[in-house]
């Protein structure tokens, strides 16, 4: 209203142009701090009185030529820049957001394996209370909570990598010898862990990198073993479906609401018991778009969780 009033005043003195420019000036302040709605509102408005300031000024009617142009040009510009505006607040804004929760999560998960690892070095060099199974015990913590924080640099790397639009290396890899090593080598990091792998016998090799595939399927196993009880199964099973590979984990544990299905694969965000600062699944979804694939979760038959990946062949 305030710029309004300033060009009913000093309409003769401007042309359109600079009128229209301060016109837009509160369509803009509305979108930052209000939104995308009340940003709409100030355009139409801000449309109404771009009317009144056209000749004859304070009228409603208007000339059927360049200033019925004039307005529809300056509408769909206030309206876009309103749209445009709110969007780019929106993003800033959840940048912001992630931004914040990673510095406390990864805080939070970098503190808790340095604890560990601190303590059983400060233990470790007290020789005079430690007999030789003691050590073995000690080390043991160590270097499982060293292999902790690898895997969290290394989930880091990969996102940003990935969210930096990096180009997998594509090269065959054979899906059912990758699930088998995957498996052999999770079972040593969680206590009591049983896993069954189920891999078609003739599988064509997938075109992709084998680095990434490796960390998606160890991402899912380590996901799966942590929320299944102690010695209830995982199963991987791996599956020819026309042109694609089904790749699929399941597990016993609480399962999944279908509410929070497509959460789970935003970064940061995990359920209480996932740890690992809700990067595993992220990356997991990363991986699979890059090799042109999809993942999803659904109720598994046990009652747990099933994540489901898609890989084309070739």
């Amino acid at each position: 209203m305030a710029v309004a009033t300033l060009l009913l005043v000093l309409h003769d003195r401007l042309s359109h142009a600079p009128q229209a420019l301060l016109l837009v000036v509160p369509v803009v302040c509305t979108a930052v701090f209000g939104g995308r709605h009340p940003g709409y509102v100030t355009a139409a408005l801000a449309t109404l009185m771009f009317l009144l300031v056209l000749p004859p000024s304070g009228s409603l009617r208007l000339s059927f030529t360049e200033d019925l142009v004039a307005l529809v040009v300056f509408m769909l510009v206030a309206f876009a820049i309103a749209s445009l505006v709110a969007v780019r607040v929106d993003v800033l804004g959840q940048i912001e957001r992630q931004r914040a929760v990673l510095l406390r999560s990864v805080s939070h998960d970098l503190r808790t394996p340095l604890a560990a690892i601190t303590a059983g070095v400060s233990e470790l060099r007290d020789e005079r209370w430690h007999g030789p199974q003691s050590r073995q015990r000690l080390l043991a913590v160590v270097a499982g909570q060293a292999e902790h924080l690898d895997r969290l640099v290394g989930d880091l790397f990969s996102l940003t990598r990935l969210e930096g639009g990096v180009t997998p290396e594509r090269r065959p890899v054979d899906i059912a010898a990758l699930v088998r090593d995957c498996a052999r080598r999770a079972e040593p990091r969680h206590v009591g862990a049983v896993i069954t792998v189920d891999a078609e016998d003739g599988l064509p090799s997938v075109q992709g990198d084998r680095t990434l595939l490796e960390q998606l399927v160890t991402n899912l196993l380590d996901n799966a073993l942590r929320h299944s009880p102690a010695g209830a199964p995982v199963n991987i099973t791996a599956r020819r479906e026309a042109s694609v590979l089904r790749l699929s984990v399941s597990d016993a544990g609480p399962g999944v609401a279908p509410e929070d299905a497509k959460a789970l694969f935003e970064p940061f965000r995990s359920g209480t018991n996932a740890g690992g600062g809700g990067l595993g699944l992220a990356i997991c979804q990363a991986v699979a778009e890059a090799h042109g694939g999809t993942i999803d979760v659904r109720e598994s038959p046990r009652g747990g969780a099933a994540f489901t990946v898609t890989l084309p062949f070739g």
